[in-house]
């Protein structure tokens, strides 16, 4: 445990070249390919500072590009990183962010700010826990938290 209760969890968070090398790592580890497009869609994803959605990465992959790119291209391929946890979706938003430990799964709880819209994330093991032994007792299989908080980070508080 860490400080104030909140559980550390033991995860190297990539950037960079490193966090791209780690996304395709995992990937085709899933026995998916690591394509161009999505190389890019990741590539893009992993560029912003704060949520995005698919239309944005579809914006910016097709500037990169030279042409359009499809929205629900992309959603597909976001879809996908999703499910090998390679991006984290905030529901509220449609958005989605680059996993920084794509090779670590765990439950994240968001930290949303309500006026820059940057996002963050903390860990802690307790409540994402009672979650999901709360969801199994009620007899659902394979429970998911998704808990995001909103608010104001830091700077904009200050």
């Amino acid at each position: 445990m860490g400080e104030k209760g909140v559980s550390v969890h033991s995860h190297h968070e990539h950037s960079g070249t490193r966090l791209v090398e780690e996304a395709k790592r995992v990937l085709t580890g899933a026995g998916e390919q690591w394509t161009q497009m999505r190389a890019d869609v990741f590539a893009a994803l992993a560029a912003q500072d704060r949520p995005a959605s698919a239309y944005d990465i579809a914006e910016t992959v097709g500037h990169a590009r030279g042409k359009r790119v499809a929205a629900n291209s992309v959603y597909r391929i976001l879809d996908l990183f999703v499910r090998t946890n390679l991006a984290n979706r905030i529901e509220s938003a449609n958005a989605y962010l680059a996993n920084a430990h794509p090779g670590c799964r765990h439950d994240c709880i968001f930290l949303i700010c309500d006026d820059c819209g940057r996002a963050g994330h903390l860990d802690d093991d307790r409540v994402t826990g009672a979650l999901r032994a709360a969801g199994r007792d009620a007899g659902f299989a394979e429970v998911r938290p998704v808990i995001e908080l909103r608010g104001l980070c830091e700077d904009c508080a200050a």
